[in-house]
């Protein structure tokens, strides 16, 4: 019998013919979250990105066999639940670090260089204002030589220390153990033979936060992390960055930190609520924004897409 996955929040065209190849129904038209309750009985596999929420009363009314997350985080996804109804839950951990790392330096280029700013001001005033925005967007600095500081250390976190060592920027780790990590850093073709290890050790948050130039955040779940107090602590003038997920870093006291000038700017991918309730953090001019799209590559879509059809593939087999 024709085993029939939902892919709610879609799958890239890879993985999605490996699955139809193997003889499986692969449905990709997006079901409410309101009506897929009462819809999930017709399948056996469920997919989700983050924008679906797996409740109890899903799993509940399901005859799933496996649910599969495309990404990393697990928190949108019941666990409990799952595990009481003895699905397996799986996800891809590695398939989108690299994504996700290029976007917070993207984040932090654009308000070293205030390409934010700039870019919202040239199509109005380009052309007669020319000269005065040359010279108000002159005083940018390199990244080179600052240090970031990197708050949770798993895959992503590590993809951005190898970026941030790429660049020459002067790493410093969170680790309340303050142990050592080894980061391999592998350059890209056609330089792959040339690998070279590095050992980072651990320091103290308070330590990194008043000593950082810059610091981003990677820690999984939504709980918070960067509060009022955090903020607090942090270096004047230094730029905090969220590529991880809303809520994780407080936005009433990220606003007023900014507003206040206690911190020079801030790059912020996800937000408490999406889409945002409310402009707190949208409006402020000095905030580098994207609208959650730090694994949305076309080569991340595409690893995760594989990863997800073998995953399923081998659960079956």
């Amino acid at each position: 019998m024709t085993k029939r996955v939902l892919a709610n929040d879609g799958i890239d065209a890879a993985g999605k013919s490996l699955l139809e190849a193997a003889g499986f129904e692969v449905i990709t038209d997006k079901i409410a979250q309101s009506e897929l309750a009462d819809k999930i009985a017709d399948y056996e596999v469920l997919i989700v990105r983050s924008a679906t929420k797996v409740t109890a009363e899903i799993i509940e009314k399901s005859n799933l066999k496996l649910i599969a997350r495309a990404g990393v985080g697990l928190d949108n996804i019941d666990i409990k639940a799952a595990g009481l109804a003895n699905i397996p839950v799986v996800n891809t951990p590695n398939a989108s670090s690299r994504s996700v790392a290029e976007l917070v330096f993207a984040h932090m280029f654009s308000v070293a260089r205030f390409l934010h700013q700039a870019n919202r001001e040239m199509p109005s005033r380009g052309i007669q204002d020319f000269k005065e925005l040359k010279k108000i967007y002159s005083e940018g600095f390199e990244l080179t030589g600052k240090k970031i500081g990197i708050v949770g250390f798993g895959r992503i976190g590590q993809e951005v220390a190898k970026m941030a060592i790429g660049l020459g920027m002067e790493v410093l780790l969170y680790d309340y153990k303050q142990r050592e990590f080894d980061v391999v850093v592998s350059l890209a073709k056609p330089y792959q033979a040339h690998n070279f290890k590095i050992t980072l050790k651990g320091k103290g948050l308070d330590e990194i936060l008043s000593t950082s130039d810059f610091i981003s955040v990677h820690t999984p779940g939504s709980s918070e992390v960067i509060s009022k107090q955090e903020i607090a602590k942090m270096k004047k003038g230094s730029v905090l960055i969220n590529c991880a997920r809303g809520g994780v870093v407080n936005e009433e006291a990220l606003a007023e930190a900014i507003l206040s000038g206690h911190l020079l700017a801030a790059g912020v991918d996800v937000f408490e609520n999406e889409p945002p309730t409310n402009d707190v953090v949208t409006s402020l001019y000095n905030v580098s924004l994207s609208p959650h799209i730090g694994a949305s590559t076309a080569e991340a879509q595409e690893r995760v897409g594989i990863e997800l059809a073998e995953k399923i593939l081998s659960f079956f087999q």
